[in-house]
């Protein structure tokens, strides 16, 4: 395949993730300006599929670090969300608003538990049900594999809970753009690696791998990664880590073999940048991440 026609590949993606600073700061700029999550101190639930469950973990972490409250987060498929456990509000993340789980819920909390939804596709049923919709279509995809929606929706939740994003911004300038080293297009497998909000995003880059490119790709919290799954970093594989390092993780992989990745840059622009290595690896291998085999845009089940 020449060069040419491997960069048509993902052409949808390939406009998504390099617009994310962009959308980023739209998006601290417009939770700044709303007041539609929720309160501090009301007990939360966060619920989503496939990326936006992972978004909805790094929330739900950094909500309780900044002491607002207990936030739990639930694969919409396997939430528990009964009146013995007392949610005050619950939060949908949906990029298309039509995932069928997350409909369902929805549908069956409408009167008894307040509802938010943060959704790209502003013309889905969704916004007749959440009680209240924070809109982010300048955010939505036309790529079945996501970036920006999910990562603009945890700019927005992140914004909300007092942290500064103005680093992540920045530092994805250069991230989304920067050149794929040939070492990441040639690795084998990929392990990531998060502490604290950024379990999260490991999970979620393990995901972004998992689909564009039909790769070997598992996630951690890094202080779990010594209790076994170390064992399969080697040579021409890769094990990537977002945010603090554990002591000691440095040197244990020195003896591995494995080529270690750990940034002083922003976890969100280090995702970033894993979406660029995902695309490119994709282009090499002559997948199309903007139709991968066996998805599509959302899961809608039949009745």
């Amino acid at each position: 395949m020449t060069e040419t026609a491997a960069a048509t590949l993902g052409a949808f993606m390939d406009a998504e993730l390099t617009s994310q600073p962009e959308v980023w700061a739209q998006a601290i700029a417009q939770a700044q300006a709303e007041n539609l999550l929720p309160a501090d101190g009301e007990r939360v639930a966060v619920i989503g599929c496939g990326t936006s469950w992972f978004m909805a973990q790094s929330y739900a972490v950094a909500r309780e670090a900044a002491g607002k409250g207990v936030t739990d987060p639930f694969a919409a498929s396997e939430a528990f969300l009964g009146s013995e456990r007392q949610y005050d509000v619950v939060v949908a993340i949906t990029r298309s608003g039509t995932t069928t789980e997350v409909l369902e819920i929805l549908t069956e909390l409408k009167g008894s538990v307040r509802t938010v939804a943060l959704v790209g596709d502003v013309t889905s049923p969704i916004m007749a049900l959440a009680d209240a919709v924070v809109e982010l279509p300048y955010a939505d995809e036309q790529s079945v594999v996501q970036t920006r929606f999910a990562t603009t929706a945890l700019v927005y939740l992140l914004t909300s809970v007092g942290m500064d994003l103005s680093a992540a911004v920045e530092d994805a300038k250069s991230a989304v753009t920067a050149p794929v080293e040939q070492e990441l297009l040639d690795a084998e497998q990929f392990t990531f690696l998060g502490r604290g909000w950024t379990v999260g995003l490991a999970h979620e880059a393990g995901l972004k791998m998992r689909e564009a490119v039909q790769g070997w790709t598992e996630s951690y919290p890094a202080m779990e990664y010594r209790h076994g799954p170390i064992s399969i970093a080697a040579p021409n594989r890769v094990t990537w880590l977002f945010g603090e390092q554990p002591e000691g993780l440095d040197k244990d992989m020195e003896r591995t073999g494995a080529l270690y990745i750990h940034s002083d840059k922003h976890p969100l622009a280090e995702l970033a940048r894993v979406h660029r290595v995902t695309l490119e690896r994709a282009r090499v291998r002559g997948l199309n991440p903007d139709l991968p085999r066996n998805l599509t845009r959302s899961v809608i089940l039949d009745a």
